[in-house]
């Protein structure tokens, strides 16, 4: 006789998440909860921020893999964990399997950037790079664990991971219990089947949003029976997973209203608000919901909403491009282009231009070969900042009036 199947929604209750907050209960920061009076005015909505950015590996990941090595007996302990990952499970389960004295295994692909490899070995994981892609590293990793009788932890896909994720919900609603909404990142499914089990018990009104890089819609086709494509270069790479998880799929399923899907620009903008507004880095998939919640305004207009900020861990010359995007974005950075004569006194004339007009140059690039002018005419593209977007179109306006021909470079 086949043994019942049983049914995920029993497989993660209110009662297992409790059970994780007492379990992992001053061995992870209890993180705190803020309002942002300057976000709210500019999204039109209450923001309330849950800085999970602030945990010892800047990010939420630690709580399930910390319940998840709690949960394990002592022979397991004893032989040692493994997982696939090149993020942020990698150095959470890591840093707390060191701590705790379990060996900790985290397989990589090859293609993994140095400074995460050097990130994980550092609070102790011992790194294995195989294949070249998460799903090669995935099926290395779980055929050392059958050859080493290694314990595999799910980065999601797991009711213990999920649990430990779900603390944050708990704590988010013990300081502000009349959140209406909650808005969280999506990736494989683990943080926003944990919390959204805590707020279906605890306020089953509140309405529960998950949130996608629009690259990456990978839950957003499975429960919506769509086949969108799937793939591409996004900024939120720690929520950019082409398959969700079979356990985490069936929880948000019954348990979220709706899924966005939120655009790179947007999850540019909301990096940028909030290290310029909040004075806190945040990575791309940690800002998802602040950028879903940009750019819906409509949608979220008046509610009071929590947002977890899940991670922290942005290479800072990817953040130091995101951040002057943002000021292109805003009109405070421009590129002009500019067609010239070839000669003497042509570029001087320009720049008297820029200082009637207090525009800063910071760069200037001349192109006499590559043009479709003339062979007495060249092309010069002018970078420069000014104090905002009407500033420099004044002085375009200006250029014109004077028989320059000048367009702005435009940004994707």
């Amino acid at each position: 006789m086949t043994a019942p199947v049983s049914n995920p929604l029993d497989q993660l209750t209110i009662d297992d998440v409790r059970a994780a907050q007492q379990r992992i209960a001053g061995s992870v920061v209890r993180t705190p909860m803020l309002h942002s009076q300057t976000l709210s005015g500019i999204a039109g909505a209450e923001i309330w921020l849950k800085f999970e950015n602030l945990q010892f590996t800047a990010a939420y990941k630690e709580r399930g893999a910390l319940n998840a090595l709690l949960l394990l007996d002592e022979e397991r302990r004893a032989r040692g964990v493994i997982a696939a990952s090149a993020g942020n499970h990698s150095q959470g389960l890591s840093y707390h399997g060191t701590r705790l004295g379990v060996p900790v295994t985290i397989v990589m692909p090859r293609t993994t950037p140095a400074v995460k490899v050097m990130q994980t070995e550092s609070v102790g994981g011992q790194v294995e790079l195989h294949g070249e892609t998460f799903d090669d590293a995935y099926a290395h990793a779980r055929a050392l664990e059958q050859e080493r009788g290694l314990t595999f932890v799910h980065p999601f896909d797991d009711p213990d991971v999920a649990a430990g994720a779900g603390t944050v919900a708990l704590e988010m609603l013990e300081d502000q219990p009349d959140l209406d909404c909650m808005v969280v990142p999506i990736g494989g499914g683990g943080l926003l089947s944990g919390m959204s089990t805590v707020a279906r018990a605890l306020n089953p009104d509140m309405h529960i949003v998950g949130v996608e890089a629009a690259l990456f819609p990978s839950m957003h086709n499975v429960l919506g029976g769509v086949s969108m494509a799937i793939g591409g270069d996004t900024l939120a790479e720690g929520i950019a997973v082409k398959e969700p998880g079979t356990f985490t799929r069936a929880i948000i399923k019954e348990r979220v209203d709706e899924i966005l899907l939120v655009d790179e620009p947007h999850l540019e903008h909301a990096v940028a608000l909030l290290l310029q507004i909040e004075k806190t880095v945040v990575e791309g998939a940690g800002a998802a919901g602040l950028g879903a919640v940009m750019a819906n305004k409509e949608k979220f207009a008046g509610k009071k909403i929590g947002l977890p900020l899940c991670g922290g861990n942005i290479d800072s010359r990817l953040l130091a491009t995101v951040l002057l995007r943002n000021l292109a974005r805003e009109g405070r950075l421009a590129r002009l282009r500019i067609s010239l004569k070839d000669q003497p006194g042509s570029l001087h004339k320009v720049i008297s231009l820029f200082e009637r007009h207090n525009v800063n140059i910071i760069e200037v690039y001349h192109q006499r070969v590559f043009t479709k002018l003339p062979a007495k005419g060249l092309i010069t593209d002018i970078e420069c900042e000014a104090r905002n977007k009407s500033q420099v179109d004044a002085l375009i306006a200006d250029m014109r009036g004077a028989g320059y021909d000048v367009h702005a470079i435009e940004l994707a």
